[in-house]
């Protein structure tokens, strides 16, 4: 039996320019973090003393006799890549899926690492990133970036830089105090609304083929280059963190009509109006988590001022995916 544990990310900056699309021709840079809320997914060999040969067990449970009929497709189509067969798979988390924090990557990577443990391999962090991009982009030909993947597998407050060579992960030097003081700045609230980020992210790729959308796009690749220096330049104004904030969040909701919604507009308007400096919808949009930026003496105003909304605190992480069980099993695989 094998348990992983994989945290969820929110991205501050740069989100759009990690479409291979755009990154191919533009080169691109988002800088995000991940944070203490995790699933949890937990694998072993179904032992044969039952009429189905797995079982797969998330919001819904499937019972099946071939991997063909499993109706999950990250998990059906992983099963059949990586030969995976007799498998009892349960799905656990923290937060609720389709919510903009990178679920469905955090699921793929906690997978592919339990799998590759379950069958004695161990797999390095590049390698279960790469290997979960390929399995939701290609093998299961889902649109989107290649943030979310390489967030999750690596952990950490990060800026990742991506380009037609490839990827790569750079952690974000700033001093445990400055650091601190960032996430004790930041608010998380749920929208209570959650999405297919797939529908969304189709209708982003469609958009940044057109000659406005790049020039917003390389606008919001700049404000990494920003948003970075803000960070590791002790002597700046951390508060333009939000500031910086609020401005890409405008760039972004300009990119496609589905992003965001009169509803949540009305939210973000009324964060800024108690006081919040900045924020944005995390993921592709269309709802689920806002994150702000607010300075303390404001925060219980805004905390009263979005109080129809769920709040939910969190702390930075920095160990990305794991394996927090591993018990070997006598199985042979036929």
């Amino acid at each position: 039996m094998v348990i992983t544990k994989t945290p969820f990310r929110m991205s501050f900056f740069g989100g759009g320019t990690d479409f291979p699309d755009f990154y191919n021709e533009h080169g691109g840079a988002v800088l995000s973090t991940t944070f203490d809320k995790y699933c949890y997914v937990n694998v072993r060999h179904l032992p044969p003393f039952f009429d189905y040969s797995s079982e797969i067990s998330y919001s819904e449970i499937e019972r099946v006799k071939s991997t063909d009929e499993i109706k999950h497709p990250s998990v059906r189509e992983c099963m059949k890549y990586y030969d995976m067969r007799d498998i009892r798979l349960t799905y656990e988390a923290d937060l609720p899926a389709r919510t903009g924090l990178g679920t469905s990557s955090s699921f793929a990577v906690g997978m592919l690492s339990a799998f590759h443990a379950l069958k004695g391999k161990l797999k390095d962090k590049k390698s279960l990133a790469e290997e979960a991009i390929h399995l939701e982009r290609v093998l299961c030909n889902e649109a989107g970036g290649v943030q979310d993947q390489i967030a999750v597998a690596f952990g950490g407050l990060n800026r990742i830089d991506f380009s037609a060579a490839g990827f790569q992960v750079n952690p974000i030097t700033i001093s445990n105090e400055r650091k601190n003081r960032l996430n004790s700045n930041l608010m998380m609230f749920f929208t209570g609304f959650s999405r297919f980020s797939s529908e969304i992210q189709t209708s982003t790729q469609s958009a940044i083929k057109e000659n406005d959308k790049v020039k917003q796009l390389l606008e919001m690749y700049s404000l990494v280059d920003e948003a970075q220096k803000i960070l590791v330049d002790k002597d700046a104004d951390l508060d333009d963190f939000g500031r910086l904030l609020d401005h890409t969040w405008r760039l972004k909701r300009g990119i496609s009509g589905r992003i965001s919604t009169n509803t949540l507009d009305g939210i973000y308007e009324r964060a800024i109006s108690c006081g919040a400096l900045g924020g944005k919808l995390l993921g592709a949009g269309g709802g689920g988590f806002f994150v702000f930026y607010v300075q303390p003496d404001k925060q219980d105003e805004v905390l009263a001022g979005l109080k129809d909304l769920l709040y939910i605190p969190f702390k930075f992480e920095n160990d990305g995916v794991s394996t927090i069980y591993y018990s070997a099993e006598d199985y042979d695989l036929k």
